[in-house]
């Protein structure tokens, strides 16, 4: 598995007009998603299968609705071990902002800072 970024998140004051404006920029597909999780919308930039997983060469993300001035774009790098890799953060010098949570049929995701203070996500699925 290579540890590549496989998604990305981008948080919205006002969902609907930064759907529009992607959809209209780029022609990207954007859906509210049902989850009992959060209030979510998919962002398609390429066709996925009947798996939601890409069907040629692209990263997919998602939207929502944003929570603070702190929330920013994030990238999520697909990890094979979430834990492993949580433990490497710190002994590197970067900070753990939401530890190990699980995404159910999805997998599960922390989210970190480097040592430059930039945000990233982790990502270690649970379907492929």
């Amino acid at each position: 598995m290579d540890p590549t970024i496989i998604h990305f998140e981008i948080p919205a004051e006002d969902v609907d007009r930064l759907k529009s404006f992607y959809e209209n920029l780029f022609g990207w597909k954007i859906v509210k998603t049902p989850s009992d999780f959060m209030e979510y919308w998919v962002i398609q930039t390429v066709p996925t299968d009947d798996k939601g997983m890409p069907m040629r060469p692209g990263v997919n993300g998602g939207m929502y609705k944003k929570q603070s001035e702190s929330n920013t774009p994030v990238n999520y790098v697909r990890v094979e071990d979430i834990d492993k890799a949580l433990i490497k953060v710190a002994k590197l010098g970067g900070k753990v902002t939401m530890g190990k949570q699980e995404v159910p049929g999805i997998g599960y995701v922390a989210q970190i800072r480097d040592p430059e203070g930039n945000p990233i996500a982790m990502i270690h699925p649970t379907r492929e």
